[in-house]
This record gives structure tokens, C-alpha cells and sequence, in this order.
């Protein structure tokens, strides 16, 4: 049974937009938020500068990133920040790194949430149905 059910809400699915660089984890991830009914999954997108032309055109309640992708020092975390939340509401930061120093990076982003990669399975649904 679904979270959404679960409150007994016949709310709008959320919106997600999912970006990675890694194949499995668009996959796996991808699956997961398939398989919930109270998310619609938009698209992936595999670097910073897709992730920012796909929300500008799809504007999704969530986008789902990955804190490190192969283009990230192509873009500062202001302007990533800036132009994320032009069209979307929440940015979810997912990442394997857990210290201080990407928690910080991320709350750079705009991050609503951080969560931990090796948990996603247990926190992401959650964290993204909180947030729509």
C-alpha cells in the first residue's frame, strides 16, 4: 500500500523529474518511483545541464539529483539553485557521500532533502510524498 493511500488522500500525483550520470541508478531509482502511484515519473536526465533544460520544460513539483555528476564544475551551486527552482517546488539531493562537507554542498543546491543513496529504497517515496 502506497504512502498516498495510506493518508487516504485522492491528491494529483507528484510530479518527479530523476537526474543521474549513472545508468543503474536511473534504473533502480526509476523503477521505485514507477512503481508508486502517487508519483508521476517525468523523464531522466544524466548531467546538470540536462537536468536544468528538462525542468525548465517539463516543471516537475520534485526533481531528484544526484549530488555529483560529470558536470558539475561546469555550473556553481547558486545557478543551479536559481535556475531548479524556477520550475520546480523541491529539489531532493540523493548521494553515496554522507559528511559534512556534501551536506553542505547540497544545502548549496536548495536541497529539501538529503538522503543517503544506500537508504533510498526506505526514505525516497517518503521524503518526495512529504513534499507534494
Amino acid at each position: 500500500m502506497s504512502l498516498l493511500s495510506q493518508r487516504g488522500t485522492e491528491a494529483t500525483r507528484c510530479s518527479v523529474l530523476l537526474a543521474d550520470d549513472s545508468d543503474l541508478m536511473l534504473r533502480m531509482i526509476g523503477g521505485l518511483l514507477q512503481e508508486e502511484p502517487g508519483i508521476e515519473l517525468l523523464g531522466h536526465a544524466k548531467s546538470f545541464a540536462q537536468t536544468l533544460q528538462m525542468t525548465a520544460e517539463l516543471k516537475p513539483q520534485v526533481v531528484v539529483m544526484d549530488l555529483h555528476m560529470r558536470d558539475e564544475t561546469t555550473f556553481e551551486p547558486d545557478f543551479i539553485r536559481s535556475q531548479l527552482l524556477r520550475s520546480a517546488k523541491h529539489i531532493v539531493i540523493i548521494s553515496v557521500w554522507n559528511d559534512e562537507k556534501s551536506q553542505a554542498l547540497a544545502n548549496s543546491y536548495g536541497a529539501a532533502s538529503f538522503l543517503d543513496k544506500n537508504t533510498l529504497f526506505s526514505t525516497l517515496i517518503p521524503a518526495i510524498l512529504n513534499l507534494c
